[in-house]
């Protein structure tokens, strides 16, 4: 399984220490309720953690964070805030099984295959334990292409999503939509999806 896109991964190896420096925090809005929904001390896998940011701000609230990155460069940049080792992990290079609270995806399956895409999201239910919580999001629209850095995105409709969501075992699939931007400052329609792993499932 592929699950990549080597110009997408070129991208963020030349603008890795522009992209991790760039303006703006950790969203909260989405982040709060996903925290809500984890025990204390939660293990939680960060995938695509970009600058670490996000992995930061879980480590600070006292959760039990594995940050990871598909991009050596960006891992790179992540480990100097963070000040400890990131993984460089393909999305699907993930194996793990049951070992996780819950898995953080912010902006980063974003740009796996379409044909992929599913796969991805059977390993990472394999690697949640039952009842964890998993969090993407996703630039909307109806069928993939790339912006003007030539960053691949599949571009998902939420019936689309829906439909790659429900060949596995959940208890609930919640998909919002909001519209925001991201690195290229463009106005952007957003998709975020939390599934809760149904419980008892290996």
């Amino acid at each position: 399984m592929a699950a990549k896109d080597p110009t997408t991964l070129a991208f963020y190896a030349t603008e890795a220490e522009a992209y991790a420096d760039r303006q703006g925090g950790v969203d909260d809005a989405r982040l709060d309720p996903f925290l809500a929904k984890l025990p204390v001390g939660a293990a939680i896998l960060e995938l695509g953690c970009g600058g670490g940011q996000d992995s930061q701000a879980m480590l600070a609230r006292g959760f039990d964070v594995t940050p990871t990155d598909g991009s050596a460069e960006l891992a790179h940049e992540a480990e100097k805030r963070l000040g400890r080792p990131v993984r460089v992990l393909l999305f699907g290079h993930l194996e793990e099984k049951d070992n996780y609270d819950g898995v953080w995806a912010n902006a980063c399956l974003l740009h796996v295959p379409r044909r992929d895409l599913p796969g991805i999201i059977e390993r990472i239910h394999a690697a949640l334990r039952p009842r964890g919580v998993f969090y993407a999001s996703f630039k909307a629209g109806s069928r993939e292409g790339r912006d003007r850095f030539q960053r691949y995105y599949n571009y998902p409709s939420p019936e689309w999503l829906r439909e790659v969501y429900g060949a596995f075992q959940w208890d609930s699939v919640e998909i919002e939509a909001d519209i925001g931007s991201g690195y290229d400052r463009e106005p952007t329609n957003w998709l975020h999806v939390t599934a809760l792993k149904a419980s008892g499932m290996a």
